[in-house]
C-alpha cells in the first residue's frame, strides 16, 4: 500500500497468511511496515509491527487453543473500550485516528489462548508471560518489552440467556495490580437499532499516578462506554457514544495541569497514549458509516470527538472506493481547542491526504 499526504509520503506494505499445516493445525501471521519519507528517502523512518503470530490448532470439535503473538481485543463499544485490557502497548505506529484502524494495525501479545464454547455459552482462558521489561523503538524490535512486560491472564465467559441477549463476563489478573472485572451487554431494540454498555471496575492507580509513577493509595475506579447504533435500510449506520474513565484526570485538575507543571502534563500524555485511555474523565463519541454511498463501491465514515473537561475537538471524515484488487481513499481530519487541551494540541490542527491500496 502506498499512502501520500502533505508534506510526507509513507509506504506501507501488510502481509496476512492463513495456511494450513495439517489436520487441525492453522498457522496465522500479520505484519505491517510503515516507511515514512520526507522530501528525501535517505531520511526515511521505518516502523515495522508484527501484528499477528501464532499456531492455532483445534483440539476437538469445539475446544481449539492459540500459541504465539495474538491480537486479542475486547469489547462492544465503538470509540472507547474498557475491557480491552490487552491495548496498552500495543500501537507501534500511529496509522489512523480511527479506532477499528488501531485495533486492526496493532501489535498482539505472546500468549496461549484456549477457547471453548458449546449451544449457549463460550469460554476464553489467555496467559500473557513477562518476556522483557523494557519497550524496544527500534525499528523492526518484535518489542516484546511494551506487550510482555509482566505476566498477565484474561478469562471471559459468555452466555446466551434469550434470543438476542447473551452478555459476557471478564475477569483481567495483571502481575502486582489488583484483578479488574469487565461486563459487556449489547440489546436489539426493533430490527434497526442495537444498544450497548461496555464497563470495567477494579482497584487502581490514577492515570497520573501511574505516569510519574508516585506511590498512591490504590482505590476503586470505573470505566464505562453506552451507546447506540442505528442502522438504514440504505446501509447507513449511526454511532453515539458516552464515554468515562475514572482513572482519568477531573477537569480542575486536567486544566491546572500544564501550567503547575508541564513535565508532568507531557509524561500524563505520553502515559494515556501508551495505554490507549482516555486523558479525562468525559467524551462523547458519534460515527457514522455508508457502505455504497451514491454509487456502489464507494464508502463514507465520520467520526467525532469531544473531550467532555476541556471542550476540545476532532472530527475525521474518509471517502473510499473500491476495486477487486485497489482502493482509493481521501481522509480528512480536523482539530480544535485550546493549545492544551487534548485536541488542541495536535499537530497540524489541520491535515488531509490521499491513500491507494494494492491487493496482490
Amino acid at each position: 500500500r502506498a499512502e501520500t499526504g502533505t508534506p510526507a509520503q509513507r509506504l506501507s506494505l501488510d502481509l496476512q497468511v492463513d495456511a494450513a499445516l495439517a489436520a487441525g493445525w492453522r498457522l496465522q501471521l500479520a505484519d505491517r511496515l510503515d516507511v515514512d519519507t520526507v522530501h528525501r528517502f535517505d531520511e526515511r523512518h521505518e516502523v515495522n509491527t508484527l501484528k499477528e503470530a501464532y499456531l492455532t490448532a483445534q483440539l476437538q470439535p469445539r475446544l481449539a487453543f492459540d500459541l504465539g503473538r495474538v491480537n486479542l481485543f475486547s469489547g462492544v463499544a465503538l470509540g472507547y473500550n474498557p475491557t480491552d485490557f490487552f491495548r496498552e502497548g500495543a500501537v507501534r505506529s500511529l496509522v489512523s485516528v480511527d479506532p477499528t484502524s488501531l485495533k486492526k494495525n496493532r501489535q498482539g501479545s505472546a500468549m496461549l489462548r484456549l477457547q471453548a464454547v458449546d449451544e449457549a455459552s463460550s469460554l476464553t482462558l489467555a496467559y500473557s508471560p513477562a518476556l522483557d521489561d523494557q519497550p524496544d523503538n527500534g525499528s523492526y524490535a518484535l518489542d516484546f518489552g511494551a506487550t510482555n512486560a509482566r505476566h498477565r491472564g484474561l478469562l471471559i465467559y459468555s452466555r446466551r440467556l434469550g434470543a438476542d441477549f447473551s452478555p459476557q463476563w471478564l475477569l483481567y489478573a495483571d502481575e502486582g495490580r489488583a484483578p479488574q472485572f469487565g461486563l459487556n451487554l449489547t440489546h436489539l431494540f426493533g430490527d434497526a437499532t442495537v444498544a450497548y454498555l461496555e464497563w470495567s471496575g477494579g482497584r487502581s492507580r490514577s492515570l497520573l499516578e501511574q505516569a510519574l509513577d508516585t506511590p498512591a493509595e490504590v482505590r476503586w475506579r470505573q470505566h464505562v462506554s453506552a451507546g447506540a447504533t442505528y442502522t438504514t435500510n440504505d446501509k447507513l449506520s449511526l454511532t453515539a457514544e458516552l464515554q468515562f474513565n475514572g482513572a482519568g484526570l477531573a477537569r480542575s485538575d486536567w486544566l491546572a495541569l500544564p501550567a503547575t507543571s508541564p513535565a508532568a502534563y507531557l509524561a500524563y500524555r505520553e502515559r494515556a497514549l501508551f495505554t490507549q485511555e482516555m486523558v479525562t474523565r468525559h467524551a462523547l463519541f458519534l460515527y457514522a458509516t455508508w457502505q455504497d454511498m451514491a454509487v456502489q463501491h464507494l464508502d463514507a465514515t465520520a467520526m467525532f470527538r469531544r473531550n467532555g473537561d476541556d471542550h476540545s475537538r476532532l472530527t475525521w471524515l474518509e471517502l473510499r472506493y473500491r476495486w477487486p484488487h485497489d482502493e482509493l481513499a481521501w481522509q480528512w481530519q480536523a482539530a480544535s481547542g485550546t493549545p492544551a487541551s487534548e485536541f488542541g494540541a495536535a499537530a497540524p490542527l489541520r491535515a488531509w491526504q490521499f491513500s491507494w491500496r494494492h491487493f496482490f
